[in-house]
């Protein structure tokens, strides 16, 4: 048995008027036929009036049941019809609920609906005078059934696919916000591993001869660990809408360099920055992105090279921030695989900048520009 579908009380009333407005309209219609010679099978009475309200005040549930609106509404206009009253608005009624049921309910439901509602409409053609003989009654008695059935199938088919519509858009920002959070992990879990591991490696070399010195690579290890697990919790808090626990942590951004250099001394880089320009507060997206930018170039470099120097050069024009990190080849092999430099890209191409980044000149370079004026 098909659950009724709960209305909200705006719809509710809109039913409700439309019903009065169809009972009102077949009352007057009906007056006025008796008012006129013409022969019919039986004049309009009482019993014509309540026929009318009857088919017109069922209209109020052609949303919670449709299909029990259009049985009732069918029996009740077709023996209007069968037992002689003329024609008039009370077909209205009728229309209006064949176009509710094909509106509010499968085909593999409404079709024999209105198939079935259609057959019992058509046999006043054989009882009532006033009817058109033959066939040439058939054309118009179909198109009572037919032509509402067919705006309403089309008026779901639309519905629907906008539904769909929709639907697929919020799966897309879902999964965009999930790739931009596995993004941020990657940036963050990634860079404070490798710093973790630079540190492990010297403390594990110096704790036979120098435990001394071993103990400033584990204090490192610690503070880097802990910088690590709060950016992190600052990231996952977004998601989770906690901005209590976003607040332990700063906001990653370039005004942060400064941080990131003194990590990445820590594990055993030395890293030059310089900044040309007037310096000035950038879009978030892309003060963010710019932080995360360098350091995964500068984490490439911890885990790839052995010469342990690297540059930074941040140029703050009028419409961009370019961001150049380069690191001496040694040998090593150039950073090519996982998800750092595809990972840059996507942040590039989320902006609408443009990144480069490869050997040149006997150095590998991350080349981003990142507007700053939002696009048009």
């Amino acid at each position: 048995m098909t659950t009724p579908t709960r209305l909200p009380p705006r719809s509710l009333l809109a039913d409700a008027g439309l019903a009065l407005l169809l009972v009102a309209a077949g009352i007057v219609g009906a007056a006025a036929t008796a008012r006129w010679d013409a022969v019919v099978d039986r004049p309009v009475d009482l019993w014509a009036y309540a026929l009318i309200v009857g088919a017109g005040a069922v209209l109020v549930a052609r949303r919670c049941w449709p299909l029990v609106t259009l049985a009732v509404a069918t029996l009740l206009v077709a023996g209007y019809l069968i037992v002689g009253y003329p024609y008039g608005p009370i077909l209205g009624s009728f229309f209006v609920a064949v176009y509710s049921a094909a509106r509010h309910r499968p085909p593999s439901q409404s079709l024999p609906a209105a198939a079935v509602a259609m057959v019992v409409l058509l046999l006043h053609l054989f009882t009532n005078d006033a009817a058109l003989p033959g066939a040439t009654g058939l054309i118009p008695g179909s198109a009572w059934a037919i032509v509402p059935y067919a705006i309403g199938v089309t008026v779901r088919v639309t519905r629907e696919a906008a539904e769909r519509a929709r639907a697929e858009a919020v799966r897309d920002r879902l999964r965009d916000e999930r790739l931009r959070v596995a993004q941020e992990v990657h940036d963050v879990v990634g860079h404070g591993l490798a710093a973790i591991q630079m540190q492990a490696d010297v403390a594990l070399h110096l704790l036979p001869t120098k435990p001394e010195q071993a103990e400033v690579a584990l204090t490192t290890i610690s503070r880097t660990s802990a910088e690590a697990l709060d950016e992190l919790r600052a990231t996952l808090a977004v998601v989770r809408r906690d901005r209590g626990d976003a607040s332990r942590a700063p906001t990653p951004s370039l005004a942060r360099l400064e941080d990131l250099r003194q990590r990445m001394a820590d594990a055993g880089v030395d890293v030059a920055v310089t900044v040309s320009g007037e310096p000035r507060p950038l879009p978030a997206a892309v003060d963010l992105a710019g932080y995360r930018i360098v350091q995964e170039a500068l984490t490439n470099v911890l885990r790839h090279s052995a010469a342990r120097r690297a540059t930074v050069a941040i140029t703050y024009d009028a419409d961009a921030v370019r961001l150049l990190v380069s690191n001496p080849l040694d040998g090593s092999p150039s950073p090519g695989g996982g998800l750092g430099i595809p990972g840059m890209q996507q942040r590039v191409d989320a902006l609408g900048g443009d990144l480069w980044a490869g050997p040149r000149d006997g150095r590998f370079e991350v080349h981003a520009t990142l507007p700053t004026k939002e696009r048009s």
